[in-house]
């Protein structure tokens, strides 16, 4: 055997060895309540659902009140009820339901009922991307008349940080022409605090043809801060002053620019029995404080059920839009619809 093969062999071991220790560093455990160890990686926990991907099963979800024990060598953000977040590995509790997180020098016992977020802060690059992809689509052919709903929101997680990205698309068309068009897309960023609060900076983008807005942007500056959060729910209250831009679809008349404020109060419910059903809601109220004298207001309903992938969910979007003082191009001051969707959940 020459040096060059034993070269090779030993790269090839030393190589095979530092993959094995990179798996094994990937390996978390989850006790159940029945007994049984789960081994593989924990991807994250929201709503009291585990994300939790298995050799050769998969990614499954394990929900939290059957789970005993959680163990890992991994670092995670942690999130309480009581709006605490920790940065810490889990380790084993003598007690039935606990878990054992380090908070500086100091080692603490938690409740695992009492944890409201699991997310890993150090992984791959597409590991930190979870969210909801959504479409609906309606032909009839006695009007000829197609309409197209496409809305989603992608998250992007790192340590405190959250940049989220959010769109609805709603579009009918008819012989060729197209009669309704709604659009909003949104990029914001939040920083996440103790005690339920965060910072809140976004950008957006609309349009709606009902209302006579060709296009409307708008760059928020606030806070938002949660009045409850547990497992099944989520309460909270967000506040912001905007800048707005805004072009009607009248071509004689310039763009117009505006301050106006945000208040959005949004609730979000899970049962995770099944079958699995989530009701997400905002309502959203805008007074504005230069210009003509206008208010905003506007309100989605998106209620839905898991089908036997739990990834893949029915539901139904309801909104509903009112401006006081819309453009002079305007159909009418408000707009309303109903879409029957099917979403994906990604991670």
């Amino acid at each position: 055997m020459n040096k060059t093969t034993v070269h090779i062999i030993l790269f090839l071991v030393v190589a095979m060895t530092t993959q094995l220790e990179s798996l094994a560093q990937k390996t978390d455990t989850i006790v159940h309540v029945n007994g049984n160890v789960l081994k593989g990686d924990l991807k994250k926990m929201e709503y009291g659902i585990i994300t939790w991907k298995m050799d050769g099963m998969g990614t499954i979800n394990v929900e939290e009140p059957f789970v005993s024990s959680i163990i890992s060598k991994k670092q995670f953000e942690i999130v309480l009820k009581n709006g605490l977040i920790y940065f810490s590995s889990f380790e084993a509790s003598d007690s039935t339901g606990e878990v054992i997180i380090t908070n500086g020098s100091e080692k603490v016992s938690i409740k695992i009922d009492d944890i409201v977020e699991i997310h890993p802060i150090k992984g791959s690059f597409w590991m930190r991307f979870s969210g909801n992809v959504s479409l609906g689509a309606n032909y009839a052919k006695s009007s000829n008349l197609t309409t197209v709903a496409f809305s989603g929101d992608l998250d992007f997680r790192k340590k405190k940080n959250d940049l989220i990205l959010t769109w609805n698309l709603n579009l009918s068309f008819q012989n060729d022409s197209t009669i309704t068009r709604n659009s909003e897309t949104f990029l914001a960023w939040q920083r996440l605090f103790n005690n339920h609060w965060s910072s809140l900076v976004s950008l957006g983008t609309s349009q709606n043809l009902q209302l006579g807005i060709k296009r409307r942007y708008t760059l928020s500056l606030g806070a938002l801060k949660d009045i409850t959060y547990n497992t099944w729910s989520r309460l909270y209250l967000a506040g912001a002053l905007s800048t707005v831009s805004e072009t009607s679809f009248d071509a004689n008349k310039q763009a117009i620019q505006d301050l106006a404020g945000t208040i959005r109060l949004a609730y979000d419910i899970f049962k995770y029995t099944r079958p699995k059903i989530s009701l997400r809601s905002n309502i959203n109220y805008i007074p504005y404080f230069t210009g003509d004298s206008r208010t905003r207001a506007s309100l989605n309903l998106t209620p839905s059920i898991s089908l036997m992938d739990s990834n893949f969910k029915v539901g139904v979007n309801f909104y509903y839009t009112y401006d006081s003082n819309p453009p002079e191009s305007s159909l009418s001051n408000e707009d309303i619809g109903i879409n029957l969707q099917l979403t994906y959940t990604i991670n």
